[in-house]
């Protein structure tokens, strides 16, 4: 075998060119993928943690059927049960509790419909970045009091300023009709339009007494250390709230629609890596078979001394072998340089761009990650797309007989 090995290294280098051209393309492409992959990644992360982190939370507690119905009545008391559940991870950085509720505001004679948010202001500058969010005037500084918060097209729909005051009418949870007048004291533009069309953000304790929940709560938003922390999070809280009609759900959950957007563009750039891979495997099969065809006389002598097909097919098979690994190899080392290059260094997007990519509530920027799965992918794919190129020049090497290989012009 130790024969066999030096032969196939040898054979390598008869043709030099070939065989660089051959590493370089096979170099480019496992540099180029793992490059995007990291790049894709990377960005879908940066932006995950930033939509989790303005808002929504890395997980939330709810009712176990408030997430596809949301309404008043699906409600909780904060226990001391689920005060020590929070507690009691590691990787919970902080939580705070929510009301949610339809309302309607009015202004003058204008009105608008709306999403009454009720929070508690210390919590919220705890667990997310709604307070950055504030354009114009300041964030809620009470649980308790007449201030309120709009959305910014809310706001320019309503023909309102700061230190106007609105009047917000919602019905309770008791099927009541209450109503109270609200300070305008801020405004808030994160790029999510259910927000920034209809969001109105007052007091927990507020919201309490407009909408009859009095020690009562819809939800409790949820921030992690990190993205990874919440599998196992959530499969703590759930077995600390089995025997209970809540649950805790993740962010991919509670925001479906930001993860079907994410999966979608997955998908594209997957095909797009696939398509690089497969215009791979066709060169090495132009090469291998190329080195084969040539060889005809040389492996029709060797054949006709006694060497056995098999190993003569091995021969091959390490040759091509070879000359991936070196192209792998070569082409990891620089695509961990490229990601690490980006992950200290992000694009960011400036001017008309970068409006637009706030318009919409994702980050400005490109960034990438150096996540092993996106290397170990795609070394295994072009290892296992090279195997499946040298089976044809392989094939005909095992059908080759000896005369007809000396013959072979």
């Amino acid at each position: 075998m130790k024969l066999v090995w030096k032969l196939a290294w040898r054979n390598i280098w008869r043709n030099r060119r070939r065989s660089i051209i051959t590493i370089l393309a096979v170099t480019f492409a496992v540099m180029l993928s793992i490059a995007m992959r990291g790049i894709q990644l990377g960005t879908y992360e940066v932006n995950i943690r930033h939509m989790v982190e303005l808002f929504a939370g890395y997980l939330q507690i709810q009712r176990n059927t408030y997430q596809t119905n949301p309404t008043l009545q699906k409600n909780f008391h904060v226990d001391e049960r689920i005060d020590s559940l929070l507690r009691g991870s590691p990787a919970i950085q902080a939580s705070t509790p929510r009301i949610v509720g339809d309302g309607l505001v009015s202004y003058q004679e204008n009105s608008q419909g709306t999403v009454i948010y009720g929070v508690d202001p210390a919590g919220e500058a705890k667990v997310d970045k709604i307070v950055s969010r504030v354009v114009s005037g300041r964030f809620l500084t009470s649980s308790s009091g007449d201030e309120i918060v709009l959305g910014d097209k809310l706001m320019e729909n309503l023909k309102a300023k700061l230190g106007d005051q609105v009047v917000v009418l919602a019905q309770g949870v008791d099927g009541s009709l209450g109503n109270l007048k609200y300070t305008i004291v801020g405004t808030v533009k994160t790029g999510l339009p259910d927000i920034d069309r209809s969001g109105a953000f007052i007091g927990l304790k507020a919201a309490q007494d407009l909408l009859v929940m009095w020690g009562r709560v819809n939800l409790i938003a949820v921030r992690l250390q990190d993205l990874s922390d919440i599998g196992p999070t959530i499969t703590g809280l759930r077995d600390g709230l089995e025997g209970t009609t809540l649950i805790a759900l993740p962010w991919n959950e509670i925001m479906p629609d930001f993860e079907q957007s994410i999966r979608l563009d997955n998908v594209s750039g997957i095909l797009m890596l696939a398509i690089l891979i497969i215009v791979v495997a066709f060169g090495i099969t132009n090469t291998v078979l190329m080195s084969v065809t040539e060889r005809f006389r040389e492996f029709g002598i060797i054949l006709s001394v006694g060497m056995p097909q098999r190993k003569l097919a091995t021969l091959v098979a390490l040759e091509t072998l070879i000359i991936v690994v070196i192209g792998l190899v070569l082409g990891n080392i620089l695509a961990y340089g490229i990601n690490t290059y980006f992950m200290h260094n992000p694009i960011i997007f400036g001017g008309e761009y970068g409006k637009i990519y706030a318009e919409y509530g994702f980050l400005p920027r490109i960034e990438s990650t150096i996540r092993l799965s996106s290397f170990l992918n795609t070394t295994l794919s072009v290892l296992g797309i090279s195997v499946l190129a040298t089976l044809y020049p392989i094939a005909k090497v095992l059908k080759l007989e000896p005369l007809k290989g000396i013959r072979y012009t």
